[in-house]
């Protein structure tokens, strides 16, 4: 009888432990997805556009396969390539971190530059141009699986330095939380966002009451503003965390100024909470548009080089 008594003492031991393991892995999970969030939201206000101008039928389908490719990005590729660099050489997670940081501040300043400064772009023009559905179609699935891996390679690298130093499973577990989350909140707001305006259209013309077909048609009108702030906020996210990250990789690298700095103006408001934050982040989103604003005739220079089109510059 104490034998059993035993056994069942080590049992809930053992759950006791699975369970705390359990706690541990979803609060690492939801603190890295947080560092993640510039990106993930940049994530979400991107896709849609891969599936403009196509048939209405499609969308759910096409979104579907953009995220089984990010989930197989995330979870078969990044998640063993990070974790291998995590053991074998952590010393490079810094610096690829940052790069994905200038990644993330020249995206958002170009997106800056084109709102500043209206300009055609034959490229996008040419993407949105329809011709042969099908063929579009693989264009468009191609086109959002390469930008959803260069965007998961950030959320990994970003959630991995996030999470707090444990033993290798831990860290394994958290990290595929942290991919599957992300990727199924983001698809599956983009999946929402791309047939609200049917949504509404259902809504506008089966409603029961004014008021039902009243709220259908606002959401059909208003769709379009929503998904121009869904760009803003994307857009300003990126700028934050890509500039966060380029401050916080200098410090880490052992160049404190900046970083002093931005602690010394945000600790001037105050000690913590909102206005604290709200300094920080302005600075950093500040330093992250200033850095890519930079970048955007660097990185013309080098495609110009790499395509031949020397008259572009």
């Amino acid at each position: 009888m104490s034998g059993l008594l035993a056994l069942l003492d080590d049992v809930a031991a053992i759950a006791k432990l699975a369970a705390s393991s359990v706690d541990d892995v979803a609060g690492m999970a939801a603190k890295a997805g947080s560092k993640a969030a510039g990106v993930v939201i940049d994530d979400a206000a991107v896709t849609p556009k891969y599936v403009h101008g196509l048939d209405p039928k499609r969308e759910l389908p096409i979104i579907w396969k953009i995220a089984r490719a990010s989930f197989f990005n995330k979870l078969v590729i990044l998640l063993p390539v990070a974790l291998a660099l995590n053991i074998l050489a952590p010393w490079l997670i810094t610096p690829l971190l940052m790069l994905g940081g200038f990644y993330l501040c020249f995206e958002g300043a170009e997106k800056v530059h084109h709102w500043l400064f209206p300009h055609a772009d034959a490229q996008v023009e040419k993407d949105l141009d329809v011709g042969d559905p099908v063929h579009l179609e693989e264009k468009r699935v191609k086109g959002a699986i390469k930008t959803d891996f260069i965007l998961s390679a950030e959320i990994m690298t970003i959630s991995l330095a996030a999470i707090p130093e444990g033993t290798f499973w831990l860290e394994a577990a958290t990290l595929a939380v942290v991919a599957a989350g992300i990727t199924a909140l983001v698809y599956g707001t983009v999946g929402l966002i791309v047939k609200m305006d049917d949504i509404g259209l259902a809504v506008a013309a089966k409603g029961r009451t004014g008021l039902g077909r009243g709220l259908g048609r606002g959401l059909v009108k208003g769709m379009p503003h929503i998904m121009k702030l869904l760009s803003i906020i994307g857009t300003v996210a990126m700028l934050w965390v890509g500039g966060s990250i380029l401050v916080h990789g200098t410090h880490d690298l052992g160049w404190h100024l900046v970083y002093d700095v931005i602690n010394g103006a945000a600790a001037a408001v105050g000690d913590g909470g909102f206005a604290n934050w709200a300094v920080t982040a302005g600075l950093d989103g500040l330093i992250g548009l200033a850095v890519g604003l930079l970048l955007i005739p660097v990185v013309g220079r080098v495609v110009a080089r790499l395509t031949g089109d020397t008259a572009a510059h």
